[in-house]
């Protein structure tokens, strides 16, 4: 279990962060304290800021932005000041900003095109990646040949270089295929480190970057990345838009075919608004950045050493305990409890008012249960309830407590 002097140093920043934060106009729906919303890796409210941004555009600007005529062309004006704005955060030019309809379909417009159109022949990536880069590989291994190759992992799902370097090795066009922050158990990889091995060997690297985005800093210009991906209900803006990096001269042909939007990569009329809205919770989330992250950093670390003291036996999956090697928003809990307990403590804590989850919410309603842990637990933890829980902007000391309280409850009663 890895408890450090950083955790216990956050700990203690909380109630002063509690006490100084100012977290916008927002309200949340039936705040109480026992209403807990503790699942921000899976969405974000929406700022205040970013609902009266997109409603202004709804109600100003319903041209077609590829209408030749003044509604359309102030309507344009508003989607390409967005995309400029919006390349500034990462030094990329607007031209490398392509928006989609989120995460997944950035993810599937790089890798599907990258082995369509520009003679991908090789796939490097790992087992823990979401099922949005995951099931879209093994597609294309059916559909096209493609050769997979799976890194290998060390403790806790450290992704071993070494093994990177040496798939590299071998022959074929490669791309390799890395999220930045795993969404379930929250290890980062060194995006600098793995661009920069990607292109000493000629390989492309794309990168699934929805969990960092708005929570940590991305340069294109130091970082010799090619794609990234992103998606803006991550960082409290409007679920159904988001968008793929894509460098200048890639080659990347369209997904989507039909007219020439989003400089012919991406066809169909633009939402303008939730591009309006991508942007300024973007926009928000750099300006706030290092108040926010303080903020969120306290409350993970106050949460770990809480359930460390209250709960004997309890353990931390992935590195996500580890301030070094994961994010700072998320969790991933490992909780010593028998099978009977196991089978209900998610229903529990939806009783209780504390919303999390299980592992991504892109699997709910599955049974199949957490690939990621599959991969990186023995089979005596992978037996025991694994829970994740995601911190925001929102969250104060207060409710971190509370759900210590209840998890003490259901598991040490």
């Amino acid at each position: 279990m890895f408890i450090s002097t950083k955790i216990r140093q956050l700990y203690f920043i909380t109630q002063a962060m509690d006490n100084n934060f100012i977290s916008t106009n927002f309200t949340p729906f039936n705040k109480l304290m026992s209403t807990v919303y503790l699942d921000n890796a899976a969405t974000t409210a929406i700022r205040n800021e970013v609902i009266d941004s997109m409603t202004q555009v709804m109600k100003e600007n319903f041209g077609n932005p590829s209408s030749s005529h003044s509604y359309g062309r102030s309507t344009k004006s508003i989607v390409e000041l967005s995309r400029k704005n919006i390349a500034t955060f990462f030094n990329a030019q607007p031209q490398e900003i392509i928006f989609t309809s989120g995460g997944t379909e950035a993810d599937n417009l790089v890798l599907r095109s990258a082995v369509r159109d520009l003679g991908i022949n090789h796939i490097i990536t790992a087992r823990i990646e979401h099922h949005a880069v995951l099931h879209t590989v093994q597609a294309l291994s059916k559909e096209y040949g493609v050769k997979l190759s799976y890194v290998k992992l060390k403790d806790g799902g450290l992704i071993d270089m070494d093994d990177l370097e040496r798939l590299l090795k071998q022959n074929g066009k490669t791309l390799v295929s890395l999220m930045h922050v795993n969404n379930e158990v929250g290890n980062m990889i060194d995006l600098h480190e793995v661009a920069n091995l990607c292109h000493e060997n000629d390989a492309l690297f794309h990168s699934d970057c929805v969990q960092s985005v708005g929570h940590f800093n991305i340069d294109v210009q130091k970082t010799p990345i090619d794609f990234f991906a992103a998606s803006a209900h991550k960082f409290h803006g409007p679920k159904g838009v988001g968008f793929s990096f894509v460098r200048k001269e890639s080659g990347l042909r369209p997904l989507i075919i039909g007219g020439e939007q989003e400089r012919g990569l991406r066809a169909g009329t633009e939402s303008v608004h939730n591009i309006v809205g991508l942007e300024k919770s973007l926009e928000l989330a750099y300006q706030n950045l290092d108040r926010d992250r303080a903020h969120i950093e306290g409350l993970k670390y106050r949460f770990i050493k809480a359930l460390t003291e209250e709960i004997p036996g309890i353990s931390y999956n992935g590195l996500s305990s580890d301030p070094d090697k994961s994010t700072y928003t998320l969790v991933n809990v490992c909780l010593p409890v028998t099978a009977d307990k196991a089978e209900m403590l998610l229903f529990q804590l939806d009783l209780k008012g504390i919303a999390c989850s299980k592992g991504s919410a892109c699997q709910s309603g599955s049974d199949q249960g957490s690939h990621v842990l599959a991969e990186i637990l023995d089979p005596a933890d992978l037996n025991k309830p694994s829970i994740r829980f995601s911190f925001g902007i929102f969250n104060t000391s207060e409710e971190i407590q509370y759900a210590v309280d209840v998890l003490k409850e259901l598991v040490v009663s």
